[in-house]
């Protein structure tokens, strides 16, 4: 049951018909996991603990650079050469106190990220990285373990958004939309922000994104990105919507 306190905290969430009493403890029950505190997880670990994540648990190995603040909305001036996982954890943690954070200062490597995946229950993972080994690397992970993921990407004014829920039997995954050797041979891992640029903005929209489809699928409601590519044009303010199927010759499900 929530306190008063919660039901004053989180009224206007509370209100809508699609959330309610009930869906708003499932959110205050959920534990979520993000992983990369740049672009796209600055505001979707904003919104998820303002929403109410009962325990987030954020992983990021980088200190707080001066060219991050053109678009990593959870860090200022005074936090140059911080560690972002701590930093962002004291952030939300001033936003919200009533929730359990947990900062992880490192990056999220294959064996450690089993591990933790194994030994608690996570309901959701959010990839906010801009690193193409480690996303397949969360894809397999999560896929092995069971634990749904959202994934965003931005470069330049272009934005891609895509969930799975690996629960499900015969969902489809990361690596048969972009096998990996595909991925890695078209688009080199120095291509990211630092070397192509972004615009801030696209990644808030994109990240927001994530959060909105994570409070959804917490929420136990329909989740647009489940299985399709969305598709975001920052240029045009247009989304396009792409479904996936599972790749028999996937590496990874197939």
């Amino acid at each position: 049951m929530l306190s008063r306190k919660q039901l004053q905290r989180y009224s206007r969430q509370i209100m809508l018909p699609q959330i309610g009493e009930a869906g708003q403890e499932k959110l205050g029950a959920a534990r979520v996991l993000i992983v990369g505190l740049g672009g796209l997880g600055s505001p979707a670990a904003l919104y998820l603990a303002a929403a109410g994540i009962g325990e987030l648990h954020l992983v990021d190995g980088d200190k707080v650079e001066i060219s991050n603040l053109q678009r990593q909305v959870l860090y200022r001036t005074n936090h140059r050469d911080k560690d972002k996982a701590q930093v962002a954890a004291q952030q939300l943690t001033a936003a919200n106190p009533e929730i359990r954070i947990h900062a992880h200062c490192r990056m999220a490597d294959e064996g450690w990220l089993t591990d933790l995946l194994s030994k608690q229950s996570f309901d959701l993972v959010l990839d906010c990285t801009d690193n193409l080994n480690i996303r397949h690397t969360i894809n397999r992970v999560c896929r092995t373990q069971k634990v749904p993921v959202v994934m965003a990407s931005v470069r330049g004014f272009s934005g891609q958004l895509v969930s799975f829920d690996f629960r499900a039997e015969d969902s489809p995954c990361y690596a048969c939309l972009f096998p990996p050797a595909a991925e890695q041979s078209d688009l080199p891992e120095a291509e990211n922000c630092s070397t192509v640029g972004v615009i801030g903005p696209a990644l808030g929209m994109m990240g927001s994104a994530q959060a909105l489809e994570a409070i959804k699928l917490i929420a136990g409601l329909p989740v647009s990105s489940l299985n399709k590519l969305q598709l975001f044009e920052a240029g045009s303010l247009e989304w396009r919507a792409l479904a996936l199927a599972s790749n028999s010759t996937c590496p990874v499900c197939g």
